[in-house]
């Protein structure tokens, strides 16, 4: 039966994906996005209905709601704790809120980062309480609510320009404009990268199955690579490309890595290792 749906920051990298996979099933589409964090207008899909609208002013009936908006980068959010919090955390309790009186089910971003210190950063603590909440609401309320935690996502439509890329984003636009690539600290920090096919496909099945997770869907690969391996990557995608070493930043982990194998169990989820034919492919 076919569902009519939100996609907040569905404009976006990972919302674009899975706009496109909820359309190919069926489904009514609506998103809502305020183009903050990229140009994304020119990525509009045609059958898609856009709404320009800040998050905490969200708004509509919908059978599910994708929870996707979020200012989702760590260094960023030390120059702008405020917005940060708004954003995700005011935003996240409107979204809930929204579910609450309309009956929607809602499936939130979570971050890996809930396995490292959440004071790390103000990003990582305002995605750790927008977990907590989703779960007062779903204890408290009976609502129907899941989170899937992300770890490292890549693939088409992925950000390039601006504050809000990451890693491979980050690159491609410094091999685009003729630059070095950089390398913050070490570059031995390792980091599980996802597909965004694969997110795609574990968020659909989250939405659409019964699986009730009494904590949250860990959706990476479950191997990792450092970031100097993946530099070696491009290297051979790019061989003229050189790289240049940065002081180590606030708030960077050392290692993220899906070791909990509920998602492949229990939602017979298959992801891959698809990062270096994807390098190869740029």
């Amino acid at each position: 039966m076919n569902k009519s749906i939100l996609i907040t920051g569905g404009a976006g990298f990972i919302g674009t994906n899975l706009a496109k996979k909820l359309l190919k099933e069926g489904h009514k589409v609506t998103v809502i996005d305020d183009y903050s964090s990229g140009k994304f207008k020119d990525n509009h899909l045609k059958d898609v209905h856009y709404i320009e609208e800040d998050i905490t002013k969200v708004f509509g009936k919908f059978d599910k709601i994708y929870h996707l908006a979020a200012l989702s980068r760590i260094q960023p959010s030390f120059n702008n704790p405020d917005e940060t919090f708004r954003v995700n955390v005011l935003g996240t309790q409107k979204v809930l809120e929204l579910a609450r009186c309309t009956g929607a089910k809602v499936v939130y971003a979570g971050s890996s980062s809930k396995w490292h210190d959440p004071h790390q950063s103000p990003y990582a603590t305002s995605k750790w309480l927008g977990e907590e909440m989703c779960k007062m609401y779903k204890k408290t309320y009976g609502m129907d609510v899941e989170i899937a935690r992300f770890y490292n996502v890549y693939g088409p439509n992925e950000i390039i320009d601006g504050d809000w890329a990451a890693v491979i984003g980050i690159w491609r636009r410094q091999v685009r404009d003729g630059k070095k690539i950089t390398i913050v600290g070490d570059g031995e920090q390792r980091r599980d990268f996802t597909h965004v096919d694969d997110i795609v496909e574990a968020l659909y099945r989250i939405g659409f199955r019964n699986e009730v997770h009494e904590d949250a869907w860990e959706l990476g690969t479950g191997l990792n690579y450092s970031i100097n391996q993946v530099y070696k990557m491009f290297l051979k995608r790019y061989p003229h490309i050189e790289a240049k070493f940065l002081p180590d930043q606030p708030g960077n982990y050392r290692n993220t890595l899906r070791e909990n194998d509920d998602s492949l169990k229990r939602l017979n989820w298959s992801p891959s290792d698809k990062l270096e034919k994807y390098i190869k492919s740029l």
